[in-house]
């Protein structure tokens, strides 16, 4: 069952504090008992004293994959990572508008589905995986599409983009898990040289959570005119998983 948008932008307010989740605001009658329905499915019990739903784990983790999913019941899932499905390749490639002799990194390369939608434009890529197995079949599959770059076995998070950013595009699928999205897209931002463009897969719940992190997030993203275009429910169900996703495109 299809968790409302209504009731989704109710869960994304919701405070949480360790296994506790505190609900912001009168809400009417139905709504409450929609959200509730949500967070006993997902394990949370309504706590008199607390005055909160409490789980037996962070509650954050707890009705993450409902945010993420639009759904009401958890199926063990893993959001951190999933090959990109070559509809979704082909769209990412498009928006990006990439062009022979471009230079393009893609630091989350997985298996490099991103990376051959890439290279079969005639752009040079230069990657990033930090799962070994991940990164020893994406140099198999395209050892002759990197440039001098090559693929690193690194966090990503952890690399220094230098003091000039140096790539026309960014094309990427980075984890989801605990918006972790996010960190990586924003990181991502700073390899862009002026006049290029980033596009990203990320979780739907990036356009209508009201978290701190989120609304930063979204502000900055569209103060530089960004594009939000939504995949088609079921796009990754041949990686493994039901997440929502959207994609973002933005220029430097």
């Amino acid at each position: 069952m299809e968790i409302s948008q209504h009731i989704l932008a109710v869960l994304s307010q919701a405070e949480t504090v360790g296994n506790n989740l505190y609900l912001r605001g009168q809400l009417d009658r139905k709504t409450y008992q929609d959200v509730n329905k949500v967070l006993e499915a997902n394990g949370g019990k309504w706590n008199r004293s607390a005055k909160a739903h409490v789980f037996s784990e962070p509650a954050a983790e707890a009705i993450e994959q409902a945010l993420m999913t639009g759904e009401f019941r958890r199926v063990k899932q893993d959001f951190g990572q999933f090959d990109t499905p070559p509809d979704v390749v082909a769209r990412v490639i498009e928006l990006a508008a990439v062009e022979p002799g471009m230079w393009v990194y893609e630091p989350n390369a997985g298996i490099g589905n991103l990376v051959a939608g890439a290279a079969a434009k005639g752009a040079t890529v230069w990657g990033n995986e930090i799962d070994p197995k991940r990164h020893a079949a994406c140099v198999t599959r395209h050892f002759a599409s990197f440039g001098a770059g090559g693929l690193t076995m690194l966090d990503f998070l952890a690399i220094d983009p230098g003091p000039e950013p140096g790539f026309d595009r960014v094309v990427m699928n980075p984890p989801f898990a605990k918006q972790a999205d996010i960190d990586h897209v924003a990181h991502a931002l700073k390899f862009v040289k002026p006049g290029g463009r980033l596009v990203a897969i990320m979780s739907a719940s990036v356009t209508f959570r009201s978290n701190r992190k989120t609304t930063d997030f979204r502000d900055m993203v569209e103060a530089k005119g960004a594009h939000w275009e939504a995949l088609p429910e079921g796009a990754f169900a041949s990686s493994g998983t039901n997440v929502n996703a959207v994609v973002l495109a933005v220029d430097a």
